[in-house]
This record gives C-alpha cells, structure tokens and sequence, in this order.
C-alpha cells in the first residue's frame, strides 16, 4: 500500500500554494463541495451565516480544501468569500471558488465571470468545462476547437495570476464514451496550461465502479495529467465510483458532507475518508481528526436542518447497533466479531437493541450499557427476556426507547416499580366550539408525597394539555421537572389491526437540556398510550436528576 506521503503519488511535484503554512499534504486531496454541489440537494437552501458554520466544522474537521461556492454568480456567494477572509482563520483547508472558464469569443481577462473569481481572494480556483463534444455544440453553442481554447486561456490566465487552479470536466465519462479522443484532448488542454488537476466528473452519476476504475486509468496513461473524481450518487455508487478511481489512479477526491447534493446526491465524504484511513491505511486527515466525524456530520446536519440519517456507514447513530440475540452473544466474548472498526475511532459508540429478538446476552450487554447490574442472576435476566417479548408482542418497541427499557430493566431488579407519584385519574377533553376552533384541557388527580393533588390545565392539543396539567401537579413538589421540554412526538398505527380500533404507538422524547431520551406507550387509545410515555418520560427524568422515588 502506497503511503499519502509518497512523492510517487504527485505528478508535478510538491506544489507551495498561496496558503503553504496551513500544512495541506499536497500528495492526496480530500475536497469538500458541500457549500456549493451538497446546497443543490432539494430542501437545503443556506444563509451566509450557515455556509460560515459549516466551512468552520469542515475545517476543524481536517478537509483539505473547501469549496465556497460561485463569486459573481450571486450575492449570497460573493458575500460568503468576503466574510470568510475576515471571520474565519483556516487551520487545515484552502478555500476554492468555483466558475466557469471564459465565454466564447471573449478573452480571459475581459470576462467578468472570471474577473469575480479573482476577486473572491480565494488561493484555489475550480474551472467547470464541457468535456462531452455534445454539450460543447449544443449547450455552449460553440465548436470543439473554440472550447478547447476557453479552457486553456482561462487556466493559463488564472495561473499567470498567481492562483492554482482546478478543472471540473462535467459529463466525463458519458463525454469519453461518445468520443473519447475528443475528452482526452480537454483532460490535456487543462494538464498543459497548468492546471494542478483534472478532475473527471461522472454528473450524471451512471457510471458502475469497474468503469470508473477503468476509464481513470485509461485517461491517467493517456495524458499525464494528475486526476481527480467527482461522483454523483444516481446509481447508489458514488462512494464506490470515488475509491475505484482512487484505485485507478485518482489522487483528489471530491464529496460532501452527509452525502448531500442534487437529485440523490454526492459521494459522502465520511465514508470515503474512513475508507482512506480504516481501509486504505492513507493518511489524509490531520492527527486524531477522523474521531471527531460522527461529530461533525452530525453538527452540519443540523445546520441545515435535516434529521442525520440513523442508517449511515460510520456516523449513523445504528452504524454499531445490535439487534439479533446471536450478534449480542458473539459481541459480549469479542466486539470484533460482528464490528469492521472499533466504533470510537470515527467518534461513534456501539449500541445494544432490545427487541423482542433479544436473548440474555443482549439484556446483559444492555444493562452494562445502562450501568444497571444485573450480576450473574440468570433467572432475573430470563424474566426480563420474556417481558420484553410479551410487550414487543403487545406492540411495545425498546430499540427506539432506551428510557422506558431502562425503568422496566430497574423494576426487574429492584422486585418493584418504585414511582414518584401515584396517579387517581386522569381526563383529557377536546370540545368544539362554534366559531370553528377547538378547547383542549386536561385534568389529573394524583398523589405524591403524600399530598392529593388535582391540577387542570390546557394546551394546544389533548397530549400537550395532559403534559402541562401533569406540570402544574408536581412541579411544586418536583422543581427539577421546568427543566424538561418534550422535544418529538411521534404516532404509529400499529400493522395487523383495523379501523379506529386499531392498537396505537406512540414514542415520546425529552429533553433536560443536556441530553435526550426516548420513551414509549402503548394502547388501543392514542390519548392513553401518550399519557404512558409521559409518565415514563417524567419518571426517568426525575431518575436523572438524582431524585429519590417516593413509593
């Protein structure tokens, strides 16, 4: 295996950029475009403040070159450039503006697309060209020779401005497999007028990771010319299509972050960099970085407000998630064995389901995971199995609610359900007036300490007014439960019943401000399921904050 640092992987040398201090191993690229392609994707729409956000996690992360989208083409970008050279001090990456090359018939230096990309300040230009001979006459409106020349003027001109530059070639491999004399003349167009590198762009992403593989290397032998790979995902490949171009000869990679992009999206940056470090044993990242990606791409998930998707390789929060009894058997004599990596080295934990596939060794894994003791009493944790499939059986789920698994676990071993208060009755009342709107107030009568208390209280809905009704009655007694705020709701008819007589679930999670739980409710009644992970939400939120149970 070919280390990063091997001066056989740079075909031009190493090259001393306007940002030598930041310390870029220019041997292998690690190029983020989550600020320009990944924005494209459908819902995603970035204010300035946002872009600054992720260009910082980007950073912190290690990439070594960010894409801050195209100058000149509209405000927002122009102004993004400008307040990254003033607000951000990059550690580790060099910021790239992106444009196109000169305009047909028009020279480099009088092109005021290209004037906006000098004026950005950014050290790195990336140049779009048509590199498919289809695209050139029928979309650019000029001929094969003329495109050639747009290409070569505006590299050697941005060059001769003291600026390095890039070149996208868009459409490549569907370019190279109409005619692929005429693509392999735009690789070395760019190659000779001094572009650091050429990257062949599968955008319609339809491209298979044997081809890939194959074309890379094809057009590395043909023209000399350092490649890069930029994959859109349309066939589920991007990630795949970006390693076997690396395979074949790719030394620069282009991805966004969480995968985001237009259609289906972009190759997804932190597979492919895991893959680099865990699999491939480069080192492309700087020192301890690669712990900090579940960090990372969940923090830009948030930036741009989209849930992080649970199912990701690496960084999902069920990437390590154990679900089948046999897997938990296997991982309690050795992690190893049904793990690829050792989840803390991308910053992710290994996680225990219980479901009603549990067997002992996925309630004794889970009860370490939760610090509840279950000791070598196999007759308690036989009674726990069964009482989880009894319930998963009544349309309970635990996987999804750790919290209300933990207060059965607790209930198990301590012989009874110890609670805060003790509940008489509860009513919630939903009345329709005649202006159209709806009343919604709730009522409970409880005990705690003690006391009887009857609270009433309304909401905005029957659960909301349950919840504050429940508030009223024991945040007297109990002031640790202001802290709280119910965070999601969710309903789930169960399958295999009918009508309005169907069973309902519901998943309640909360929050203390500090960290979150999930609990959950069954019954016919979608009132009284939510009434059950209310409790259970507030009788483990108590637990956390140290309170003593009362009964």
């Amino acid at each position: 295996m070919t280390d990063a640092t091997d001066d056989s992987l740079r075909p031009d040398g190493p090259h001393d950029g306007p940002h030598d201090g930041l310390h870029v191993d220019d041997s292998f690229h690690v190029f983020d475009t989550t600020l320009r392609d990944g924005a494209q994707r459908e819902g995603i729409n970035l204010t300035v403040a946002d872009k600054l956000t992720i260009a910082r996690h980007l950073d912190d992360f290690g990439v070594g070159f960010i894409e801050g989208g195209w100058p000149g083409a509209n405000p927002r970008d122009t102004e993004f450039f400008q307040r990254a050279a003033e607000e951000i001090d990059f550690r580790h990456a060099q910021l790239v503006a992106f444009g196109a090359t000169r305009k047909a018939g028009v020279r480099a230096e009088d092109d005021p697309q290209v004037a906006a990309l000098l004026d950005s300040g950014a050290p790195v230009i990336t140049l779009v060209a048509k590199s498919h001979d289809r695209h050139v006459e029928l979309a650019l409106r000029t001929t094969l020779d003329e495109n050639l020349a747009m290409v070569r003027d505006t590299v050697a001109y941005l060059r001769g401005r003291g600026r390095r530059v890039f070149v996208d070639c868009e459409h490549f491999f569907d370019g190279y497999r109409a005619d692929p004399g005429y693509a392999l003349s735009v690789v070395r167009a760019a190659h000779e007028a001094g572009a650091d590198v050429v990257v062949l762009c599968d955008t319609n992403g339809g491209m298979l990771p044997a081809q890939v593989e194959a074309v890379v290397r094809a057009v590395l032998d043909g023209t000399g010319a350092r490649l890069g790979i930029h994959a859109q995902d349309d066939t589920g490949c991007a990630v795949a299509n970006t390693l076997a171009a690396v395979d074949g000869g790719a030394t620069h990679v282009q991805c966004t972050a969480n995968g985001y992009g237009e259609r289906v999206g972009n190759a997804n940056l932190f597979p492919v960099v895991a893959a680099l470090e865990l699999k491939y044993g480069r080192t492309v990242l700087p020192a301890g970085a690669l712990a900090e990606m579940t960090r990372i791409s969940h923090a830009i998930a948030e930036v741009v407000n989209l849930t992080p998707s649970t199912h990701q390789p690496y960084v999902g929060v069920s990437a390590f998630a154990h679900k089948a009894g046999l897997h938990a058997s296997a991982i309690k004599v050795d992690p190893d064995l049904y793990q690829h990596i050792d989840p803390e080295r991308v910053g992710n934990t290994m996680r225990m389901l219980v479901s009603d596939m549990a067997g002992r060794a996925s309630i004794e894994l889970k009860g370490k995971e939760l610090g509840v003791e279950l000791g070598d009493d196999r007759a308690l944790v036989g009674r726990v199995v069964e009482r989880v499939k009894e319930r998963e059986l009544a349309g309970y789920t635990y996987e999804a609610a750790d919290a209300s698994f933990e207060l059965l676990l607790r209930q198990e071993v301590e012989g009874r359900a110890r609670r805060y208060y003790r509940v008489e009755s509860w009513r919630a009342i939903v009345e329709d007036r005649p202006d159209g709107t709806h009343a919604n107030e709730a009522t409970v009568k409880l005990w705690a300490k003690g006391e009887r208390i009857v609270a009433t209280a309304e909401g905005n809905g029957p659960v909301n007014a349950l919840d504050r009704a429940l508030r009223v009655a024991l945040e007297r007694i109990y002031p640790q439960l202001a802290e709280l705020e119910l965070v999601d709701y969710k309903v789930r008819i169960l399958e295999g019943r009918l009508g309005t007589g169907s069973i309902t679930r519901v998943l309640v999670s909360t929050s203390d401000g500090r960290s979150e739980w999930s609990t959950v409710g069954v019954a016919e009644n979608v009132i009284a399921a939510s009434w059950q992970a209310l409790d259970d939400a507030y009788a483990y939120g108590l637990r956390r904050a140290g309170v003593e149970p009362q009964e």
